[in-house]
């Protein structure tokens, strides 16, 4: 009775509420969805464990490579200014990529947000717990470490679930950091000081939820800054194209000139006086291709109808760099980020991957081997016993060559803790 009490008063969501009863109950961490309660007791072994990033598949990779390549604040005095040292040098991270259940942005078309929910706190689960499977066979492992901050790069699971994971973790009663990016994407925009309307490049969740013109109205109006005009176009092909979704098989750069073309019609609706300048990068995939955005919009600008209406010399907003910001500050003023000399409990970085758990019955897959898309999204919440998927080490040969190749290309620091 007390712990339902205690969700009550913090006002933890039904489904999210069912997990953190579910947690509670397993303390061990042993069973599906749980992990162990006194994972941090300690408070000097809790600064050495590593830090947690998860995404809906390999695009939050790119906040992974602003964290592994950061170097915005001196690691001695923590004050802004670069010393020549990445800012999480002496770090560790753990990335969980949740492709089986991608893309997280159009469960809210189907209206499936509950469920969407529900998906991103299991996510944080994961991350803090133990239990993980190997690439090859039919038990879990308990091997995996806890984590003790946890990155949200995901645009829309930031969108729908930060605030229950915050109040998820409160209810747990556990020191865990917690940060999302489209806060970081806000103050991306303000420290941009670009002129001319804003135009937000997104998943159709993302836009659905209205996260990024509230948070971007609040973010200028706080600065005492005017806030400009703002569209949206949310995308529900993109994101499955950059990770090279075979349900999606034009180029990259053909979807990106559809959704440019979109969003610069959605700004015409607007009648705003000045063109579209700053676009954010609204989807963690999107930076991977933002040479075929940026394109894409150049192609526009060819045609008449568009000349003056998306300007010349446009500025793209990536929050990626503001999360690691933030992060960097919210770890030292909890104590937790390891100074020089110090080292964490893992050797090297760790990354994971969802893949379907073909061995259970009643999934249903589709003829590439991946969820089948009905299936995928007609799936209820509160069946916590019952796993489809299952979380795998992430290996280079599991992602798509097109993918690879981008994450290769783009993301070199990623792409060598990757390699190892």
């Amino acid at each position: 009775m007390k712990r339902l009490v205690l969700l009550l008063l913090l006002n933890v969501p039904a489904h999210a509420g069912d997990i953190v009863e579910h947690a509670r109950s397993h303390p061990d961490g042993r069973a599906a969805f749980s992990f162990d309660t006194d994972a941090w007791k300690d408070t000097e072994a809790t600064r050495h464990l590593p830090i947690g990033v998860f995404d809906s598949g390999i695009g939050g990779l790119t906040v992974l490579e602003a964290l592994l390549t950061l170097d915005a604040f001196n690691n001695d005095t923590l004050q802004p200014g670069a010393d020549g040292t990445p800012d999480f040098a002496q770090e560790r991270f753990i990335y969980f990529g949740d492709q089986a259940n991608m893309p997280y942005g159009n469960y809210s078309a189907v209206d499936r947000t509950d469920y969407l929910r529900e998906l991103i706190v299991k996510d944080a689960v994961f991350l803090l717990g133990r239990r993980a499977w190997p690439k090859e066979g039919k038990e879990p492992h308990f091997k995996k470490p806890p984590v003790k901050a946890i990155v949200i790069a995901c645009n829309t699971a930031t969108a729908y679930g930060l605030e229950d994971l915050r109040k998820a973790v409160a209810a747990w009663r556990i020191p865990i950091i917690v940060v999302g990016v489209v806060e970081a994407g806000a103050r991306g925009v303000l420290e941009s000081k670009a002129e001319g309307g804003i135009g937000v490049l997104a998943t159709v969740g993302t836009c659905a939820s209205g996260a990024y013109p509230r948070t971007i109205t609040q973010t200028l109006g706080l600065a005492g800054r005017t806030v400009p005009t703002i569209a949206q176009q949310g995308s529900a092909t993109l994101a499955g194209a950059i990770e090279g979704d075979s349900a999606f098989p034009e180029s990259v750069a053909a979807y990106a000139l559809k959704e440019a073309r979109a969003l610069a019609e959605a700004y015409r609706k607007t009648e705003a006086a000045a063109p579209l300048q700053t676009i954010v990068l609204g989807c963690t995939h999107y930076p991977l291709a933002k040479a075929e955005i940026d394109t894409a919009f150049h192609t526009l600008r060819q045609d008449p109808a568009f000349r003056d209406l998306v300007a010349e010399k446009r500025t793209f907003v990536n929050p990626a760099e503001a999360t690691a910001k933030e992060l960097f500050r919210e770890l030292a003023q909890a104590r937790l980020r390891l100074k020089k000399g110090e080292s964490s409990i893992l050797p090297h970085d760790q990354f994971y991957l969802s893949v379907p758990r073909v061995e259970e019955t009643g999934i249903q897959l589709a003829d590439d081997g991946s969820l089948d898309r009905d299936y995928k999204y007609s799936r209820s919440p509160g069946l916590l016993d019952f796993e489809d998927t299952k979380n795998v080490p992430l290996t280079p040969d599991l992602i798509p060559a097109a993918s690879a190749r981008l994450v290769r290309e783009r993301l070199p620091a990623v792409w060598k803790q990757l390699s190892r």
